[in-house]
């Protein structure tokens, strides 16, 4: 059955480009009103212009949608909650919000300025807070709504130079991870997308043109729309990239009960076996690892 979005208001942060401008044509042509919010700034976070994110809404108009352009900066409160003001002045709610809004200052951490690293956090993790704190309690008022969070295998699994960029990457999968349980009574689903796509972040890294074709940014919203349609799943990170989608997860070893007498010599000389992943498992929430702790303790 095809997915539909008719009926739907969805904001997309930094879709004046990218992914976020390849998310919000497809979600205009599937019958969502979109709110086009960009800053307009360079990768590093300078500058601004509205023109991209009105050449995306011409774009939409185009192909016979709805959709309003919104120029605010997602590290501003003020201007997040503009986002969403704007969304309901002009289409009466949200149903959708994708976070998607981003900057790279791209440097080894000891030479990183401390400005640079707080910036980056501040547009990625903190804008994504503010975007969707503004969101939640219309979405909550009518027991509907989605949210998909955008991380990255850099900070699923790191990268060099990235360590500010990384640091808020993981952070919006533990937003993901408690929202998900805040929101499920309130028919709120809440997922992360990990994209792996050629978008002027990643044009200066030095791919080969082939490889850099084959990552189109558009090939990874197929997920992205799955992940904030109806039927989503919830807490759920999703890779996509070139056509290629795996689920992601944080799981746990077995373990060994070493004891409470347990020495740092006893942990080293177990140490293979507490690292062993063989029969690893994934938690919903973190109570149950004390749970599984005392539940197989020996007697």
């Amino acid at each position: 059955m095809a997915v539909s979005f008719d009926g739907k208001v969805a904001i997309v942060t930094g879709a004046g480009g990218g992914l976020g401008r390849a998310h919000a044509l497809e979600l205009a042509r599937r019958g969502a009103r979109v709110v086009v919010n960009d800053l307009g700034a360079a990768v590093d976070g300078s500058g601004g212009s509205s023109k991209a994110a009105q050449d995306v809404v011409a774009e939409i108009e185009a192909l016979g949608g709805k959709a309003i352009a919104n120029g605010g900066s997602v590290s501003d409160r003020d201007g997040a909650q503009s986002i969403v003001r704007d969304a309901v002045q002009a289409f009466g709610t949200v149903d959708i919000l994708i976070n998607n809004a981003g900057i790279l200052r791209d440097k080894s951490f000891a030479k990183m300025a401390l400005d640079d690293f707080e910036l980056v956090l501040k547009v990625h993790l903190l804008g994504s807070v503010y975007c969707t704190h503004a969101a939640w309690p219309i979405m909550a008022a009518k027991n509907y709504g989605r949210f998909v969070m955008t991380t990255s295998s850099s900070g699923l699994y790191g990268n060099f130079g990235q360590s500010n960029y990384g640091t808020a990457k993981m952070g919006l999968v533990g937003l993901m991870n408690t929202l998900k349980l805040e929101g499920e009574r309130k028919g709120i689903r809440v997922n992360t997308i990990a994209p792996v796509a050629a978008t002027r972040m990643t044009a200066d890294l030095g791919m080969p043109d082939e490889v850099f074709q084959a990552l189109k940014p558009e090939l990874v919203t197929p997920a992205v729309l799955y992940l904030c349609s109806d039927d989503a799943p919830n807490g759920t990170i999703v890779e996509a990239g070139a056509g290629y989608f795996a689920k992601v997860q944080v799981v746990e070893s077995k373990g060994v009960h070493l004891g409470p007498a347990a020495t740092v010599e006893d942990v080293a000389g177990a140490f293979d076996r507490i690292s062993d992943m063989t029969g690893a498992t994934p938690f919903w929430q973190g109570a149950e690892v004390t749970g599984k702790i005392f539940a197989t303790r020996p007697r």
